[in-house]
């Protein structure tokens, strides 16, 4: 019940060296891979793209079995599974059950409103990546390259020198 029909994933040659190492993963729930339009657990679809502050690139779309809005998790963890490596979804709605859930697995559940573009949600997140980017998403930044266990992480700032 509810587990993945079918997943598209692109391969573009045009992407250069080190992008896809650098740019977050974001899911969205759609039936129609352009309107955010699903709840999260019943959602026919999740439309996945790479995102950096410079770049967008549609990535990969998941499909599911229909699933019933009956309460039962069962349909859950195909979801969850799915977003291996997605540091938020965006959705119509989500229980909060299914929240816990993708908090546990590293993914930033956000709510939006029904119809919600998601070329307008990719923009906002592309400014907020030039910006000032909420503890979400520095938490995935961070997450994306590897700074919270590389030992390394702070040679720049040795190197700098420290003046008191």
């Amino acid at each position: 019940m509810g587990q993945i029909s079918r997943t598209l994933t692109l391969v573009d040659g045009s992407i250069e060296d080190g992008f896809m190492d650098c740019a977050l993963k974001i899911a969205f729930a759609t039936s129609d891979l352009v309107h955010v339009d699903q709840h999260f657990g019943t959602s026919e679809s999740f439309a996945i793209f790479m995102v950096t502050r410079d770049e967008v690139h549609f990535h990969q779309t998941i499909a599911f079995e229909e699933a019933a809005q009956d309460g039962s998790e069962d349909k859950l963890q195909a979801r969850i599974g799915a977003l291996s490596g997605v540091a938020a979804v965006y959705c119509r709605a989500v229980g909060a059950s299914a929240i816990a859930q993708l908090k546990q697995a590293g993914v930033q559940p956000i709510k939006v409103a029904d119809g919600t573009l998601i070329k307008l949600q990719l923009g906002m997140l592309q400014e907020e990546l030039a910006g000032s980017p909420s503890f979400w998403v520095l938490r995935a930044l961070e997450s994306v390259r590897g700074l919270r266990d590389d030992p390394r992480r702070f040679d720049d700032m040795e190197t700098e020198g420290w003046n008191e």
